[in-house]
């Protein structure tokens, strides 16, 4: 039995992934009901949307005492979005929170390789929530739906 039968029968959604120049994997994710191109980043603890895509993804933000690391960037600025509905691929969740904080490092940096900015990350907490399977090989995530949605 392959993987991929395995985990279908399992209850997962096969999910594509897009390999960048950079070799990092983005997903197309649907963040309160819009369209964005996300990082898959398994280092990352937290999801994060970046202050330039609040609006866009009609996000209420609170402030946050916790700071962001990460990428080569220290103690940066974050606010919190919570009860947000996502949706990746077949998999979906109605009650995601969110750090926001300054992606434009993050994109300086897809940028100078020619790669296409993002959106955001998909990181630790939503791969957790959805018993993540990556599949590197044949760049695909599988998620397990373990809530009502």
């Amino acid at each position: 039995m392959t993987l991929r039968k395995l985990l279908i029968q399992k209850g997962y959604h096969r999910i594509k992934l897009i390999l960048t120049k950079t070799n990092h994997f983005e997903t197309r994710t649907v963040l309160n009901g819009i369209a964005g191109n996300f990082i898959v980043d398994t280092g990352a603890s937290n999801s994060c949307v970046g202050f330039e895509a609040v609006e866009k993804f009609n996000l209420f933000t609170q402030e946050s005492d916790v700071k962001a690391a990460g990428a080569g960037a220290t103690d940066m600025l974050t606010q919190l979005s919570e009860k947000n509905s996502i949706q990746i691929g077949n998999w979906s969740n109605k009650r995601i929170s969110l750090i926001l904080f300054d992606l434009k490092h993050v994109n300086a940096a897809l940028i100078a390789h020619q790669a296409e900015p993002v959106d955001g990350i998909i990181g630790a907490d939503i791969l957790k929530k959805g018993k993540a399977v990556i599949d590197y090989e044949r760049k695909c995530l599988y998620l397990k739906q373990t809530t009502k949605h």
